[in-house]
C-alpha cells in the first residue's frame, strides 16, 4: 500500500528522489514501528517526525510533543540514519541539542520563516555532529532577491557535509536561482560546469549550465543547457527528437561541477551525442553496448542469429538460464566464475529484452531494495529446486 501511494498517488519514483515521509509520531508509536518500516521498505529515503508548535524556549511544552517523537523514534528500530527529527514552532530549535536526540535520530530539522531567519538563526551547524536542515517558507512580503540572500547566507555557513537547505512549494525560478546561490564557478562566463549522466551513473556528455537553463530544466523535466556557440538555452531534443527526462540535479563535493541525472530518450535512436552515439564518447561498453545489441537483434537479426533463437524460443531460453546458473554456482576458479557469470547475464539480459525491461530498470528495483529495512529469511524455495532439477534432468 506504501508503495502504491508513492508510486501512484504521489507519481513519485523512489529509486531517484530522495523522499522524506512525515508521519505522526502517535502513528509509529501505535503501530510499533510497523508503519515507518512499511514506507522505509516502500522506498523512502528517510522518515521524518515532527515536534509541533511549543511554549518553552528549549523544546518543552505541557503536550510533551518532543518526548513523544523521541519515543516514536524508538520505536522504529531502524538506523538513526534514517530517521529526521523537525521542529515547526516559533523558536526554531531549542538552545542545547542533547544526546537523547542526536543518540536517536542522525538529522535535525527546523521550519523557518523567512522574515526571521537572518535575525534568530543562531545554531551553529557547522560544529554540531549532526546535520542540520533549514527548510525555508517565504512570505508575500519578501522578494525573491531576499529570499536568494537569505539561502546563500545559510549556505555559506553550513559546513561541508553538515546540513543543506529546502524551500517549501517554490517557483521553478525560485528553486533555480536559490539551488545557483549555493554553487559557484571559476568561469568567465558564469557557466556552470555540467555531466550528463544516465540513471545507472553512465557519464552521456559534458555540457555547461546557466542560471537560467537550471530553471527552465526544473519547468519542463527536461535536460535544458546553455549552447556557448548559439549563445542561449538549448532543450535537448526539440531538432533531433531525442530528448532528455530529467530525474534529478545535483552538485559535486566542492559545489563548482553540476551532475544531471536523465533518461536518453529518442524517436530514431537513443543517442546523446550528435555523431548518434549513445555517448560523447562513442558506443558504451559492457552491459550497456550487449543491451543496445540485444534490442538491435531482437528487431533486426541477421540470418542465424543464436539469439533471435533463444527470443523465439521460450523453453531453450529457460533451460539455457537454469543450466548456467548451476554451472555459475559450480563454478570454483576466478577465472571459471567470471566466465559462467558472464553467461548468465548474457541469457538473464535476452529475457530480460524480450520483456522490455531496461537495464535502468533492474537498476532502480536494486536502489529500491537497498532502503528496505526488513529482510525476508530468504531460504531456498523447494518448488523451483525441484523444478530446476526436472530441467537439468531432461538436458542429461
Amino acid at each position: 500500500m506504501a508503495s502504491s501511494y508513492l508510486a501512484q498517488t504521489l507519481g513519485i519514483d523512489v529509486s531517484i528522489v530522495d523522499v522524506e515521509i512525515v508521519l505522526n509520531a502517535d502513528d509509529i508509536v501505535d503501530t510499533d514501528g510497523c508503519l515507518a518500516s512499511c514506507f522505509l521498505d516502500a522506498g523512502c529515503a528517510y522518515v521524518v517526525i515532527q515536534v509541533d508548535e511549543q511554549n518553552g524556549d528549549n523544546g518543552e511544552s505541557g503536550d510533551n510533543s518532543l518526548p513523544r517523537a523521541l519515543a516514536a523514534c524508538d520505536a522504529t528500530r531502524v538506523p538513526r540514519e534514517r530517521l529526521i527529527i523537525h521542529w515547526k514552532n516559533k523558536n526554531g530549535l531549542p538552545a542545547e541539542i542533547g544526546k537523547e536526540i542526536t543518540s536517536r535520530v542522525a538529522t535535525i530539522s527546523v521550519h523557518h520563516s523567512l522574515s526571521s531567519i537572518c535575525t534568530d538563526w543562531n545554531v551553529p551547524i557547522s560544529k554540531n555532529d549532526f546535520k542540520c536542515v533549514v527548510q525555508l517558507s517565504g512570505t508575500n512580503e519578501l522578494s525573491n532577491d531576499d529570499l536568494i540572500a537569505s539561502v546563500a547566507s545559510l549556505s555559506a555557513n553550513i559546513g561541508e557535509n553538515k546540513g543543506s537547505i529546502t524551500l517549501v512549494d517554490p517557483t521553478a525560478t525560485q528553486l533555480g536561482l536559490c539551488y545557483a546561490a549555493c554553487i559557484k564557478t571559476d568561469r568567465p562566463d558564469g557557466l556552470y560546469t555540467t555531466v550528463v549522466c544516465t540513471r545507472n551513473n553512465e557519464a552521456l556528455g559534458l555540457v555547461y549550465s546557466s542560471k537560467e537553463s537550471i530553471i527552465a530544466a526544473l519547468e519542463c523535466g527536461r535536460g535544458v543547457y546553455y549552447s556557448r556557440s548559439r549563445n542561449s538555452l538549448w532543450r535537448k531534443g526539440d531538432t533531433s527528437g531525442r530528448h532528455q527526462t530529467l530525474h534529478r540535479i545535483d552538485a559535486d563535493c566542492d559545489g563548482d561541477a553540476l551532475r544531471f541525472t536523465v533518461t536518453q530518450n529518442g524517436d530514431d535512436i537513443k543517442a546523446f551525442c550528435h555523431l548518434g552515439t549513445l555517448t560523447c564518447w562513442g558506443e558504451p561498453w559492457g552491459l550497456r553496448n550487449l543491451e543496445t545489441t540485444l534490442v538491435q537483434r531482437l528487431e533486426h537479426a541477421p540470418p542465424g542469429s543464436y539469439t533471435k533463437r533463444l527470443f523465439d524460443d521460450e523453453e531453450l531460453l529457460r533451460d539455457k538460464l537454469v543450466e548456467e546458473a548451476q554451472e555459475l554456482s559450480e563454478a570454483e576458479t576466478k577465472e571459471h566464475v567470471a566466465e559462467e557469470l558472464a553467461d548468465v547475464l548474457y541469457f538473464a539480459m535476452v529475457r530480460a529484452t524480450k520483456a522490455g525491461v531496461s537495464i535502468d530498470d533492474a537498476v532502480s528495483v536494486l536502489d529500491k531494495r537497498a532502503r528496505k529495512v526488513t529482510r525476508r529469511q530468504g531460504d531456498s524455495k523447494a518448488f523451483r529446486i525441484k523444478a530446476g532439477k526436472d530441467i537439468l534432468a531432461k538436458k542429461g
